[in-house]
């Protein structure tokens, strides 16, 4: 379905997930590039929109500050553990540091006998990433299952060649509704983009708003509507832009 005619930007809150939706997927975590095109587009977006503008991703918001610099916006990292707000106030729920490092050790083995995976440590989680050698995904899905058996607070998400054990029940969904609730997002219309697993519950809470959701790629998805990719999306938002007479 096309995407919808961006009118009235000053009533969105637009939420974005970061890796495939602002940038390209990569190998390495690491390595990953935001175009100035998509860095200029988010500045816009903040003055269009009175700042509501915000990253929910699975990454530490230390790494989102990194990639976006000198932007600075809110963000909710490690799918919603952590939360920068608008008016740049940290939230920091507890986790199962123990769990986590549990985890990490029960790991360690495939990490060192298999090249190409990566251990990713983040605040709050633990992820596995065989982007370099998709032929184990299933050594992995198995290797992370079993170090979790026995950690009744962890969870384990799938994305995109990666699973992750995280120490804390909360989820995208809820982090987009906890920015709902204020200032400059409260009483807008959500809208939503994202191209992973970890992004449906953030679809769902934004269609549950009335708002709009946006699957960037292929896979089944709840979300609305649905972009071919990165740069179809940034075409949408630039429309977005322009309709307050700015360019980015």
């Amino acid at each position: 379905m096309a995407l919808p005619d961006p009118s009235e930007p000053e009533r969105l809150a637009l939420f974005f997930d970061f890796d495939g939706t602002l940038a390209d997927i990569v190998q390495r975590p690491g390595d990953v590039e935001v175009t100035e095109a998509t860095r200029q587009a988010l500045s816009c977006l903040l003055g269009a929109t009175g700042g509501a503008v915000a990253i929910v991703t699975g990454r530490d918001i230390a790494s989102i500050d990194h990639f976006l610099n000198p932007l600075r916006l809110p963000i909710a990292g490690v799918h919603g553990l952590n939360r920068r707000d608008a008016n740049g106030y940290l939230h920091r729920p507890e986790f199962d540091i123990a769990a986590l490092r549990a985890i990490e050790r029960a790991l360690e083995p495939l990490i060192s006998r298999e090249t190409g995976l990566l251990l990713e440590l983040k605040q709050g989680a633990v992820a596995l990433h065989y982007r370099q050698r998709p032929e184990l995904e299933d050594v992995c899905r198995e290797a992370m299952e079993n170090s979790a058996n026995c950690a009744p607070s962890i969870s384990l998400r799938r994305g995109k060649m990666v699973i992750e054990a995280v120490g804390h029940q909360r989820d995208k969904g809820a982090a987009i509704g906890d920015f709902l609730k204020e200032m400059p997002f409260l009483g807008r219309i959500p809208v939503f983009a994202g191209d992973d697993l970890t992004d449906e519950d953030g679809f769902a809470l934004v269609n549950a708003q009335g708002g709009i959701s946006i699957k960037v790629g292929f896979g089944e998805t709840q979300a609305q509507y649905r972009v071919a990719d990165r740069e179809a999306l940034l075409v949408w938002l630039n429309k977005i832009i322009a309709r307050t007479g700015n360019r980015p």
